[in-house]
């Protein structure tokens, strides 16, 4: 049955502007972006299927477009319009730690490190480049490399950090084999990035490494 025929309760963007965004369920969500099904499944049965077919909205981000194509229903469109969406959410945690009082946190930059990297298929290095009161001024992906490694030029890092006029610098990258824990090549890169930015007075507060369920600091380790 099409959705407009459902009673209007019980419609998911007639929910939501009701009752708001939080009582719906993650499907019910889809179904708003989705906006249309197809000749045999409204909407929300199709956003169904792609929480059936994926198992969660992590996963259904991490999804490419070409195991999107494949299913029924699912076109430019509808890729377009799921790929704008994750892309807002990811802009919004980047917004919210763009807020000088988050970096007082370093949970809140370790979760929006966790948010920005722990998807990504291949490694990928990020420096967040920080004023003299440590609130942000630029999140740089700097170098991505395969599935197990990226070559990281602390030079590149340095000349970086000075056009960003930093003060400070907080290092990270992932490990797409979702195990955070940091390898003897990532302590010698980091002790390497630390001389170099040292010569210019640029203190490198923190190094995370992102896995796929946990996140590790170097700095509560006691590595810097």
């Amino acid at each position: 049955m099409n959705i407009t025929h459902w009673p209007t309760k019980e419609q998911p963007r007639e929910k939501l502007l009701a009752h708001g965004a939080a009582i719906l369920s993650n499907a019910e969500l889809l179904a708003i972006i989705l906006r249309t099904g197809t000749k045999t499944q409204n909407c929300l049965s199709l956003a169904m299927q792609l929480m059936t077919l994926f198992g969660s909205l992590r996963h259904l981000q991490r999804a490419s477009n070409k195991q999107l194509f494949e299913l029924s229903g699912i076109g430019p469109v509808k890729v377009a319009q799921l790929r704008a969406t994750f892309e807002l959410a990811r802009r919004m945690a980047a917004e919210q730690l763009d807020e000088p009082k988050a970096l007082n946190s370093a949970d809140d930059v370790a979760h929006f490190l966790s948010q920005h990297l722990r998807d990504e298929h291949n490694e990928v290095f990020v420096m967040l480049s920080l004023d003299s009161q440590h609130r942000l001024l630029h999140v740089r992906d700097m170098f991505r490399g395969s599935i197990d490694c990226a070559a990281v030029y602390p030079r590149v890092l340095v000349r970086q950090a000075l056009d960003d006029n930093a003060a400070a610098v907080i290092i990270a990258h992932n490990h797409p084999s979702g195990i955070a824990e940091p390898s003897q090549a990532d302590r010698h890169i980091t002790k390497r990035i630390i001389d170099a930015m040292s010569l210019l007075d640029i203190s490198v507060l923190d190094h995370f490494v992102i896995g796929a369920q946990s996140t590790v600091s170097f700095a509560q380790r006691g590595w810097l």
